[in-house]
């Protein structure tokens, strides 16, 4: 008889893994959304499925939980086998100039439908398992609706649901924190709601982030703001961060001298959004620059270069990714299964590890999806 396979979770990590299982097994994905629901916001919807980074040991440096243990899976499916995997599929990519890859289509539905369009071999069942039981052979899942027996299993769960699965079965939880999210700040500046300015120098703890930021009802989001949070995942609160909104060779003195006829506001605005000069620059916008005293011009050139904030805590909305997860030394990293309970395989954000913006994620989804279903296969 051919083994009976679960994935819990029809999430990228499990869909990935049961796109790779052995067609002759008989193989359950249950999750109680529809299958790849959380792949459709990814990327804004265009699905941002990797980064362009092929160098094995580079793409693990941007995983600030996990780089070592992602070692050995990013050498045997990285990047390329990500790519090979998408065009067998049907789904050609491209490469933007920051190296993001997407389909060709910038939708992700596309890509979710050619994805689940390889997976008629599987079951789907709509239920939440609320525990897994090991018996003498295979594994006892129960429902809410019932139970079931499965040969292998494969929790590829995405952030906390799996968590506690996991630790009834004997396995360490490292504490959830969210990551790839925006912040609370003080000042919020709600007045700016949605003014994005490009290429920010953002510096806290002496260590600089470069990237675009985005204004909210209550603090500041965008690419760079992520990988803040990302990198300080599980910093105190409150803390606080210094940007240079100008993070350019500009010299504001010289920009004064060189236009002392022009009002302050006007030639600012050159450079940054009137909306932010309006807001934070606390002096006359009408003035002629040369008449503004040169203890103005400094306040003005350290608000500009050195505005701080103070990070009061997390927003709920935006792209959260999880910090946090199943202990990673419990976890053979060739094979994802777990080192405790043999045919227990675990893949996916469930996992100890996670990325900066920019399809690290997924990538880590795809790997370990991948090398769980290669594994498996080898149990026939």
């Amino acid at each position: 008889m051919s083994l009976k396979i679960a994935v819990v979770g029809a999430g990228p990590a499990g869909c990935m893994a049961a796109c790779n299982l052995n067609k002759d097994f008989e193989i359950t994905l249950f999750d109680k959304q529809s299958p790849l629901k959380t792949l459709l916001p990814t990327g804004g919807g265009k699905c941002n499925l990797a980064h362009a980074e092929f160098d094995f040991k580079e793409l693990v440096k941007n995983y600030p939980r996990g780089e070592k243990f992602l070692y050995s899976a990013f050498s045997r499916f990285g990047t390329a086998e990500t790519i090979s995997f998408f065009e067998n599929i049907g789904v050609k990519t491209y490469i933007r100039d920051d190296k993001r890859i997407f389909p060709i289509s910038n939708s992700s539905k596309d890509v979710r439908n050619k994805i689940l369009d390889k997976l008629h071999h599987c079951k789907f069942q709509k239920e939440e398992i609320i525990s897994i039981k090991k018996l003498s052979t295979g594994f006892e899942l129960t429902s809410k609706k019932s139970k079931y027996y499965f040969d292998i299993v494969i929790i590829s769960t995405g952030g906390k649901s799996g968590y506690k699965i996991l630790q009834d079965l004997g396995h360490t939880i490292s504490e959830p924190k969210p990551s790839l999210v925006g912040f609370k700040t003080t000042p919020c500046l709600k007045e700016l709601q949605g003014v994005s300015i490009r290429n920010c120098k953002i510096i806290c703890d002496k260590k600089e982030f470069i990237g675009d930021i985005i204004f909210t009802d209550n603090g500041i989001s965008g690419p760079a703001i992520f990988e803040l949070s990302s990198i300080n995942a599980r910093k105190e609160f409150p803390y606080n961060i210094t940007i240079d909104f100008l993070n350019s060779d500009i010299d504001l003195q010289e920009l004064f001298n060189n236009n002392p006829h022009k009002n302050l506001g006007n030639l600012l605005s050159e450079y940054l959004p009137k909306s932010l000069i309006h807001e934070i620059i606390k002096t006359n916008l009408n003035e002629k620059c040369h008449a503004i005293r040169s203890n103005t011009k400094e306040l003005i050139n350290m608000t500009l270069r050195n505005f701080v904030f103070e990070i009061n805590g997390t927003r709920k909305d935006g792209e959260i990714v999880t910090c946090g997860g199943i202990n990673l030394n419990e976890i053979n990293p060739k094979t994802f299964e777990s080192k405790k309970i043999s045919s227990l395989y675990v893949c996916g954000e469930v996992l100890d590890a996670d990325g900066l913006c920019g399809g690290y994620n997924l990538q880590l989804c795809w790997s370990s999806g991948y090398l769980c279903a290669t594994d498996v296969n080898l149990k026939e």
